[in-house]
């Protein structure tokens, strides 16, 4: 499945961080009475009670989102939000940032691993080469971003999403990304970046260590602004990682439901979390990363993985393999007859 290229710059919904952070405490819920009415069915269904585990909540929360009681995942985007950063100039990864925009041409031809798993979860794909791929700051001398720069990657992604989906899953590439991404875990849940440094595509542990004296150095040349999660964003992040942010914003605006993918884009999010507890409740984490720190960061943010396959790809990935999950879910609320329908007595037994 090739994937269509969307603009990289758009006209802002946020002038100023104040706007934006209004946004993030400004959340609408799910809807409570269809959840109910999920549940109440569920119980009516030709089986016994709670034994399809995981895939009655996953319908449950398809629909209280969706607001509907026979949720549906006719429309289904996958997103890549595509961005360079300036730290990679100081050896964090092995790959040169020229491959950013190599992969997002990969992507628009159709041959890479997205492209498949897309098309056989029934996604549709797009790629967002953020600030059309022009590297952040170095963050150990300077800000990722500055206010400006961070405003218009939060509203690209904002911008991203359609408020007619059934589904969203942000997804992300950008060599170098894992360092920005461990600096905001650590930054934001405490720790030094030997506690967050992962091997990302392919460190040897010399350059782990490397990466992790990195993420020391910008939290401490930035320690004056993170105590505001927004503020740390700008600081640390990047500009895919602020666009995943905005993404999973519009979708909770438009009560979308959000699949996760791997540790970039659950580190991007974890602003949002700190600013408002309930901010991730219309997502859930598709997979856990081989990634170093994915584990922590999911368990810190009560994420519980609907696959865990070893993956650590990215580029959304760990969300597509995992929707066909969802669509199994729903084939059976949706399509499964009641014990009245099949003329199947019921059990009077109730199972805790």
């Amino acid at each position: 499945m090739p994937s269509h290229i969307m603009p990289s710059f758009c006209q802002p919904p946020f002038a100023s961080i104040a706007e934006l952070r209004t946004a993030c405490l400004s959340l609408p819920d799910p809807d409570p009475k269809v959840a109910a009415l999920i549940a109440e069915r569920d119980a009516t269904l030709t089986k016994p009670p709670g034994s399809l585990g995981r895939l009655e909540e996953l319908s449950i929360w398809l629909g209280e989102w969706q607001g509907h009681q026979k949720p549906t995942l006719e429309h289904v985007q996958i997103t890549i939000f595509a961005g360079n950063h300036g730290v990679v100039r100081r050896g964090v990864s092995p790959w040169p940032s020229d491959v950013t925009a190599q992969m997002v041409s990969n992507f628009q031809r159709g041959g890479a691993a997205i492209n498949q798993l897309a098309r056989n979860a029934g996604a549709d794909l797009a790629v967002v080469p953020v600030r059309n791929l022009t590297a952040t700051a170095d963050f150990t001398a300077f800000p990722a971003m500055s206010e400006e720069e961070f405003l218009d990657a939060v509203s690209v992604g904002y911008t991203a999403v359609s408020p007619m989906l059934d589904l969203f899953c942000p997804g992300e590439m950008g060599i170098g990304n894992t360092t920005p991404s461990a600096a905001l875990c650590a930054a934001l849940l405490g720790g030094t970046g030997a506690d967050w440094a992962g091997r990302g595509t392919g460190l040897d542990q010399a350059g782990v260590n490397l990466k992790a004296s990195v993420i020391d150095e910008a939290l401490c040349m930035h320690a004056a602004s993170l105590s505001d999660p927004l503020d740390t964003a700008r600081c640390l992040g990047g500009y895919e990682l602020a666009a995943i942010l905005g993404s999973v914003l519009a979708a909770r605006h438009h009560r979308i439901p959000v699949l996760l993918d791997g540790f970039v884009c659950t580190a991007a999010v974890l602003p949002l979390i700190k600013l408002t507890a309930s901010a991730l409740d219309h997502t859930k984490l598709s997979h856990c990363s081989a990634e170093a720190g994915h584990r922590r960061l999911a368990d810190a943010l009560r994420l519980k993985p609907i696959l865990d396959l070893g993956l650590r790809l990215g580029e959304g990935s760990g969300s597509a393999v995992a929707i066909p999950v969802l669509r199994a879910a729903l084939a059976c609320h949706n399509g499964m007859a009641t014990f009245a329908e099949a003329a199947v007595s019921q059990s009077d037994v109730s199972i805790q």
